[in-house]
């Protein structure tokens, strides 16, 4: 035990070090470690973030500030420990500035010590419960929390009729976030919640559950699911029969993923969900960022995470330009705080209390426009912080 505490001491030593010098040394190269998963079940998640990187540099350069960018890139296979092993090898051996990405919430926990100990930036590009920001003062995020979906769905659901549902998540940080939010505001609006139903993050099987859901006979199923497991969920919800049994489906927009909408066919035609981003999206900025992200991915749809990757390296771009060059994390962290600018999903900016994302949220519904699937947006809830914190300063 003392040989393993001493051999922990000195990494952390290392890593804290490792992260002084490369803050205050003037860098040349200024280099990011994009972890991401790019192979298993969340891999579509890891191909659109690397995409939308890989475009903004394409189209903002390599330097910025004086200094050269260079990202590096790392697959995690969605599994913790090797996120962390990534993570300490990125600040040791490759001295990076930034650290991002993030693809599932335990992910981004899991790379959180390192962060602190090196004092490294954490760019949160995807995981979305809402407790991520507090592990880390150098946690930033530019993707979403669940909360913020989860309770304008809920507010959309009874006000439209919508009296008793059941709720099906992954069982995760993410999953729990969304059943707790969601059920709290139905709840409290003066819904019923007749079931909290969860699913195994890996593997998972709905027909069990769907059978449940099936016998509760709710007016509606308000579902969570990541975004990769979402066409999975419809074919069975299909073959279950509850698209035809009068079960409304409604979700947050990871279920129903703009980079996987057209594979799951007419059956979501009419899918009520909430998000903060729609390739349907009817703004100058997002019709242009959709036309070159497809020019470079042979035609490839941009989904929201491609949007979280790609505000990313915006905030690293304009950090650096606020602190002219400097990789100081504490400093580039103080430069984000705050920040707003037009992303291709709508105006948003970064929490200087939280440092969390603030966005318009859209409600959404699945309609066949000019022969393809798309979320189209029909109302609009601006400027939402995340509601878990909110709720916490009450």
């Amino acid at each position: 035990m003392l040989r393993r505490d001493l051999v922990l001491t000195a990494g952390a030593l290392a890593l804290a070090s490792m992260g002084a010098s490369s803050g205050a040394a003037a860098q040349e190269t200024v280099k990011i470690g994009l972890i991401l998963p790019m192979t298993g079940q969340q891999a579509s998640t890891g191909k659109q973030v690397d995409a939308a990187v890989k475009l903004y540099v394409a189209q903002h350069g390599t330097t910025v500030a004086g200094k050269k960018i260079e990202v590096i890139l790392k697959d995690d296979t969605s599994v913790p420990d090797v996120a962390k092993r990534l993570a300490q090898e990125l600040v040791v051996n490759d001295k990076v500035a930034v650290l991002a990405g993030m693809g599932l919430t335990p992910i981004a926990l899991a790379v959180a010590p390192i962060a602190t100990q090196a004092k490294v930036p954490e760019i949160v590009m995807v995981a979305g419960t809402s407790t991520i920001t507090e592990a880390s003062p150098f946690v930033v995020r530019t993707s979403f929390t669940l909360a913020q979906s989860s309770v304008p769905m809920a507010e959309w659901a009874f006000k439209n009729g919508i009296k008793k549902v059941v709720t099906l998540v992954s069982d995760y940080g993410p999953g729990i976030d969304a059943e707790k939010s969601f059920s709290e505001k139905f709840k409290a609006d003066g819904g019923t919640i007749v079931e909290n139903l969860r699913v195994p993050l890996r593997g998972p099987d709905f027909s069990p559950v769907l059978q449940k859901v099936a016998d509760a006979k709710p007016d509606a199923l308000f579902v969570f699911v990541p975004s990769g497991a979402g066409a999975q969920f419809v074919k069975q919800f299909v073959e279950r029969g509850l698209d035809k049994s009068g079960v409304k489906l409604i979700a947050t927009g990871d279920v129903i993923d703009d980079d996987l909408l057209n594979g799951m066919g007419d059956v979501v035609i009419g899918v009520i969900n909430a998000h903060n981003y729609s390739t349907y999206h009817q703004s100058p900025t997002n019709k242009a960022y959709v036309e070159a992200f497809k020019k470079a991915n042979n035609g490839m749809r941009p989904n929201f995470l491609s949007v979280s990757g790609y505000d990313g390296m915006h905030l690293i771009y304009e950090a650096l330009k606020k602190t002219n060059g400097s990789t100081d994390g504490e400093k580039l962290v103080a430069a984000m705080k705050g920040m707003a600018w037009e992303s291709p999903r709508g105006p948003i900016s970064i929490d200087p209390e939280t440092r969390d994302i603030v966005q318009n949220i859209y409600i959404r519904k699945v309609e066949k426009v000019d022969g393809e699937l798309y979320n189209v947006e029909f109302a609009t809830i601006p400027n939402v912080k995340d509601p878990v914190k909110a709720a916490k300063k009450k």
